[in-house]
């Protein structure tokens, strides 16, 4: 599951410097005071990274440390925290997929800079697609499986949404039907099958089905075992007639 731009910086914002108006459950409470409890004994890991002061017209100011990039054109695809069974959600971690090519500075200045986000730690580390073999064909890689994960220390606790099959039934169904109406799922499943409806045609018009005698499928095996047995039946209905008629003439009429 993805978070776009804005939902993740409104996420964010909701539980940045006690902004936010709805209050947590005593669970996430209670999940959020041990983690940290467990954040300060490792000092080493909580301190802020990617900024520092400088002081410019006689005013302190944190100041992100890096080169401007304007536009960036890199994607952030946020995921959730790999969780053991049975183990608390960690809400002082992120989890986002990034692009190879970026580093340790340009998250912590990415996150810093668009949403706001102060981070503490960040490990790295690559994904490499599984090779595909196909006959005649060079070795190849699937793109959307090569991937860099990067793990985020945060400084305030954040958790990610719900997954469908956490939520109660009526959140559950607002959500689909959300979908439905904002990326309209029912109309592009019915505009794929009238495109293969398209595809599957002929040019010039006529049209032609998957359903001859050379084809073994299902119903053109139901519809060959109900033929033959309408043709056994009207046989021995045939028989069964002609045995009457012979019998109604009679011995004496028999040649």
């Amino acid at each position: 599951m993805l978070i776009t731009r804005s939902c993740m910086l409104t996420a964010f914002h909701e539980h940045r410097d006690g902004a936010s108006t709805k209050p947590l459950p005593q669970a996430k409470l209670s999940n959020i005071e041990h983690w940290r409890s467990c954040r300060d004994l490792m000092g080493h890991i909580c301190r802020l990274r990617g900024v520092r002061d400088v002081t410019k017209a006689g005013e302190a100011e944190t100041e992100v440390v890096g080169q401007k990039i304007y536009l960036p054109n890199i994607i952030f695809k946020m995921v959730r925290n790999h969780t053991p069974p049975g183990q608390p959600y960690n809400p002082y971690e992120a989890t986002f997929r990034v692009p190879q090519s970026v580093t340790k500075t340009d998250i912590r200045s990415y996150l810093l800079a668009v949403y706001g986000v102060q981070t503490t730690y960040i490990r790295t580390d690559n994904y490499q697609s599984p090779l595909l073999k196909m006959p005649g064909q060079p070795v190849t890689t699937m793109a959307d499986r090569t991937y860099k994960r990067a793990v985020v220390g945060l400084v305030e606790p954040f958790y990610y949404p719900l997954a469908e099959e956490d939520m109660p039934r009526q959140q559950r169904e607002e959500r689909r039907k959300s979908f439905q109406n904002l990326l309209r799922v029912e109309r592009t499943q019915r505009d794929r099958q009238m495109h293969m409806l398209r595809v599957t045609r002929s040019v010039d018009g006529k049209g032609w089905k998957w359903r001859t005698g050379a084809t073994a499928s299902r119903g053109n095996i139901l519809r060959l075992i109900a033929e033959r047995r309408a043709e056994r039946e009207q046989a021995v209905e045939n028989v069964k007639v002609r045995i009457r008629e012979e019998r109604a003439k009679g011995p004496s009429d028999a040649p």
